[in-house]
């Protein structure tokens, strides 16, 4: 398995995370989150997860759940490195205003199991903000229905220009 720190995706807790999240939302949802054969290897389909052409993030089961899980899309999106991005209290992805707006939604989440069609504005680490649409938020939940957390999906933003 392969440690290197500009790969940190690939460290076992986290190829087992990415299982996890893959799993939850055929779960919830009845669609693959990414599309693999049965061919890859867990550590195959963690480097797809990362290296996909949309957004995937999740945060634990915290008080104040902090980012755990972010692929290569969501840390350009919101600008942050590794690092940053999983230490991040995920309330902070969103800005104070729309915070209230945001925990209602991981709410009904949480009750039903995933919500689909979200659409919300985020701010970047800079301060950029942007509009995150067609979201899908889901319970990360493993085989034997254990939580583990909340994931975000979504393939589609705008930048928010400001006036």
């Amino acid at each position: 398995m392969n440690l290197d720190k500009s790969q940190p995706w690939l460290q076992p807790e986290l190829v087992q995370h990415i299982q996890r999240l893959c799993y939850s939302f055929q779960h919830w949802t009845g669609n693959p989150l990414i599309i693999t054969s049965s061919n890859n290897s867990p550590i195959e389909v963690a480097n797809l997860l990362f290296n996909a052409d949309f957004i995937v993030v999740s945060h634990g089961t915290q008080a104040d759940p902090v980012l755990n899980y972010g692929n290569q899309k969501a840390l350009d999106l919101w600008k942050m490195d590794w690092q940053t991005f999983i230490s991040t209290p995920s309330r902070y992805t969103a800005e104070p205003i729309e915070r209230s707006e945001r925990e209602k939604l991981l709410a009904q989440a949480k009750y039903q199991g995933y919500i689909s069609k979200y659409r919300g504005i985020r701010i970047a680490s800079n301060g950029d903000r942007f509009y995150i649409n067609q979201a899908i938020i889901w319970n990360v939940v493993d085989q034997e229905g254990k939580l583990w957390g909340q994931a975000a999906t979504f393939r589609d933003w705008e930048a928010i220009t400001p006036q």
